[in-house]
């Protein structure tokens, strides 16, 4: 899988985005000529990974996993209680105050930079249908991008809701310059699940970290978009199925004993880890820690940049157990190297704002702003804790089973476990669920759906952030404006914008 994306970049190296209204497929044909590529099993590897793995990579600046500003889990996480950036940059405020508008770059960028893909993974299928290779591989090929367009589609959704999506025989026809509305809800959520449940049919459980092709697709990843996608949807008996799916010992996931394990070079391919984004010291480097940490703080690899951006907010970070062993990774307390003990009462110009979510581990072969650590993308903790809410608001009751699903991430901590008498009801329980959430998925990309989904992201917004812009209707996050000039009123923006 490493030496796979090798590949992106250069094919990537060989696409424009065309000047035209609908700006859904970028390509240019006069370099990709089907009678010279693809042709083979190797062609047909290469496409795929450029088409269908190319925007869920940690790569650098770009990829819609970047620890920098473009990251989706960034420009998720920045909006809510949890997420601040101590940097005096003009792109932040938007995303800090809650103040989208369809001209502003941070809340409108995932759309612009990715609705592409959608168009290239359709293109895609139907360029390797007609390759001669083993069957089996271009079933698996096929379901990788299903998996790859659904999961893209589904993220798209969750932002900004209902998005274009090209038939073949619009991309077909590039020069025609139809202009392609935005699908109905429904529409959306079908082609979500029928993507999604196609490439379950053919795609392996998972993939052990020996395996060479660990980093690909799998069964269980599409499950757990699946499962985010009926949550999002509020259909819980879908949701409970689907997490009860993940759960079974095929798939061979279970929580780590130790949490600061589980994001570290030594513990990558690890039995939590559902998908990460591949990173290598050559290739798809990520930036998180060096995004986090200040000067101030020590490390053994003196080589690592420290720009000390991204912090977790005090008031969230109080939340915490202070017996919490996820705080050995969010750190609101530590001894400088320059002798000083800094935390929220001394907090300097390093902790002005909140503790350092530092999460992951250092690279010891670092030497500068990179990092080779894999970025994890979904972990079982996620579908356990989900499945735990999904089962309570399915039933509208608390069982025990949720109860001590909720638990397993607790004990996990080092925390004191609920009993069934400590739950005052359905309300608590799911208030429970949402706070350990937060806890335990903290700049991982989960809080914004987890506050929309509750109904309480806007009115976080304002009481966490003293957002005054913070309007009801950015639950959803605008399309571009330049998306809804181009096509002279086909394509409707989100209400309220």
């Amino acid at each position: 899988m490493k030496k796979l994306l090798y590949i992106i970049s250069v094919l990537l190296a060989t696409t424009a985005f065309l000047p035209s209204c609908t700006n859904l497929e970028s390509e240019m044909y006069d370099v990709i000529n089907p009678n010279i590529f693809p042709v083979n099993e190797a062609d047909a590897n290469a496409l795929v990974t450029a088409a269908a793995y190319a925007p869920f990579r940690s790569n650098w600046y770009s990829g819609l996993y970047s620890a920098g500003s473009g990251g989706i889990h960034v420009t998720a996480e920045l909006t809510t209680d949890i997420g601040y950036c101590q940097w005096n940059d003009s792109y932040y405020p938007d995303l800090l105050e809650v103040n989208f508008t369809p001209s502003s770059q941070c809340p409108t960028s995932p759309y612009k930079d990715y609705i592409g893909y959608i168009g290239k993974m359709t293109l895609t299928l139907d360029r390797i249908s007609g390759i001669d290779m083993k069957e089996e591989t271009k079933k698996r090929l096929e379901a990788e991008i299903l998996c790859g367009r659904g999961w893209l589609a589904y993220l798209l959704y969750d932002f900004y809701g209902p998005i274009q999506i090209p038939t073949l025989e619009q991309l077909s026809n590039p020069l025609g310059e139809e202009i392609i509305p935005r699908v109905s809800r429904e529409e959306m959520v079908a082609f979500i699940e029928n993507d999604l449940n196609a490439a379950i049919a053919v795609l392996p459980g998972s993939y052990k970290s020996s395996d060479s092709n660990y980093g690909r697709f799998t069964k269980g990843l599409a499950y757990t978009v699946l499962m985010k996608l009926y949550m999002q949807e509020k259909n819980w008996t879908k949701a409970v199925e689907c997490g009860r799916e993940l759960m079974k010992p095929e798939y061979g996931y279970e929580l780590v004993r130790n949490y600061k394990d589980i994001f570290t070079l030594e513990n990558e391919g690890n039995a939590e880890t559902i998908w990460a984004a591949i990173c290598s010291s050559s290739v798809n480097k990520q930036l998180w820690v060096a995004h986090v940490l200040s000067s101030q703080y020590p490390t053994k690899n003196e080589s690592i940049q420290k720009w000390g951006g991204y912090r977790v907010l005090w008031d969230f970070y109080e939340t915490f157990d202070k017996n919490d062993k996820r705080l050995e990774v969010l750190v609101g307390e530590f001894v400088g190297t320059d002798g000083k003990l800094y935390n929220k009462e001394n907090p300097g110009t390093v902790l002005q704002t909140g503790a350092m979510p530092i999460k992951y581990g250092e690279d010891p072969a670092a030497t500068g702003e990179e990092s080779q650590i894999d970025w994890i993308i979904y972990r079982y903790a996620d579908v356990i804790t989900l499945l735990s809410e999904a089962i309570v608001r399915n039933g509208n009751a608390v069982t025990q089973e949720a109860v001590d699903l909720l638990n397993m991430v607790r004990s996990r901590a080092g925390i004191s476990t609920y009993n069934f008498s400590d739950i005052k009801g359905v309300d608590d329980f799911l208030d429970k669920v949402l706070l350990e959430r937060g806890h335990e998925l903290w700049f991982e990309g989960a809080r914004r759906t987890d506050l929309v989904r509750y109904g309480r992201y806007i009115e976080y917004a304002r009481r966490y952030k003293g957002s005054v812009t913070a309007q009801d209707y950015m639950n959803l996050m605008p399309l571009p404006q330049s998306v809804i000039n181009e096509s002279r009123g086909t394509v409707i923006q989100n209400p309220g914008y």
